[in-house]
């Protein structure tokens, strides 16, 4: 069986763009709650804003649980993040806490752990698959609602629906978080 390179380079839409890019890589994250911590700060803003923010927050505090639950909220505010942002923070940091996030996840399935991470009150489904691609190392995870993926796929099918995109990205599997990757590489 080819690996998730191979197959996507035999794509006729996305293979020119596998050809330029070269090879790219889905891997768990050495620290997922870390990670976790930089999808929830890039919620919602441009990348330059959210470094900016996220530079700030690591310079107050390290990435931990224990670390963003032992720092005053004002703290956290003072690095540049929104109210509702240091409330989901602290939750994450809580439920790391007390599921034992992320061994946890190993035996679950992509939507359970969604379901998981979205029943906490600030995490939305942006932030779960970014979770799931880039902390957990998930191969299969479609982010539609990514605005870099969406703004590719437009340009590569014509400006397709959510819908549409959804089914074109599903000849992609069980490979979309690369097809993603090849995605954003474009839009980029």
């Amino acid at each position: 069986m080819s690996g998730p390179i191979a197959t996507l380079r035999d794509d006729p839409d996305l293979g020119p763009v596998v050809e330029r890019v070269g090879p790219v890589t889905i891997e768990a994250h050495a620290d997922p709650f870390r990670r976790l911590v930089v999808s929830i700060v890039r919620q919602q803003l441009s990348m330059a804003s959210a470094r900016s923010i996220r530079e700030q927050l690591f310079e107050a505090v390290e990435p931990t649980p224990d670390a963003i639950l032992g720092t005053d909220p004002a703290a956290l505010a003072d690095a540049g993040l929104s109210t509702a942002k240091v409330e989901a923070l602290r939750a994450v940091a809580r439920a790391h806490e007390d599921h034992d996030w992320p061994a946890a996840f190993a035996d679950q399935s992509d939507r359970e752990v969604t379901d998981a991470l979205t029943a906490i009150h600030g995490i939305g489904p942006w932030t779960a698959k970014m979770y799931l691609i880039f902390a957990l190392g998930r191969e299969d995870v479609f982010p539609v609602e990514d605005l870099g993926v969406r703004r590719a796929m437009e340009r590569l099918f014509d400006d397709p629906t959510r819908a549409e995109m959804r089914s074109i990205a599903e000849r992609w599997a069980p490979y979309r978080s690369y097809a993603a990757r090849y995605l954003w590489a474009l839009e980029d």
